[in-house]
């Protein structure tokens, strides 16, 4: 995809009303400091669309990006490492999930792993709530450039045992090189042309 326009144009705290969108949805969930926002960031071919920060868990909110008003990516809460009260966490829970069951749109969930390490416990409970709620995760592998080329299939290897993936897909990713991006493009068009091809009238035009 050409990305022509980006806009930030819903924002959902836990009390808010999720918006009701007539274009897919694709959403992205990860531990707070997974490299998220660099992920969104190379994505849109934006410098600082997704704010980074290195104070873990600023995302608090479902933030949901039109992308040339044919899509919306969906940035959702950083889980893990946010220095907030357990009563807070909780809220983020329920509002991801009332998200994941009353979403529409929502066509698949990436789920962001850092590739150097095997998957936390969180990481795990997160890949096992998102399959819980209908969704098989396809895991982006982040921080590629951060490990060398011989241990890649070694580090997947290990993502997949950690999070017990019996399939699925594992996309290597880095923000800094953007290998991995047209990967996940190939994925979100594929899906886009999919709706397009399934709206009353499509086959005339």
């Amino acid at each position: 995809m050409v990305i022509k326009n980006v806009a930030l144009e819903t924002v959902c705290g836990v009390t808010s009303t999720l918006p009701v969108n007539d274009k897919i949805e694709v959403a992205f969930a990860g531990k707070s400091n997974v490299g998220k926002s660099s992920l969104i960031n190379a994505l849109m071919n934006r410098k600082a669309l997704a704010r980074t920060s290195a104070q873990p868990g600023k995302t608090q909110t479902i933030n949901f990006y039109n992308i040339n008003n044919a899509m919306y990516l969906v940035d959702l809460p950083g889980y893990g490492y946010a220095k907030v009260a357990q009563s807070e966490k909780e809220k983020w829970g329920r509002m991801i999930e009332r998200y994941l069951q009353k979403s529409q749109m929502l066509k698949a969930v990436f789920l962001l792993i850092d590739i150097r390490h095997d998957p936390s416990a969180n990481d795990k409970l997160m890949y096992d709530w998102i399959l819980y709620n209908g969704y098989e995760p396809i895991i982006i592998a982040t921080k590629l450039d951060k490990i060398k080329r011989s241990q890649v299939q070694k580090q997947v290897k290990a993502v997949r045992e950690g999070l017990g993936m019996k399939g699925g897909t594992v996309i290597p990713f880095s923000a800094e090189t953007k290998q991995g991006r047209d990967e996940i493009w190939e994925m979100i068009d594929a899906w886009i042309a999919e709706a397009g091809a399934e709206q009353p009238g499509a086959s005339q035009r």
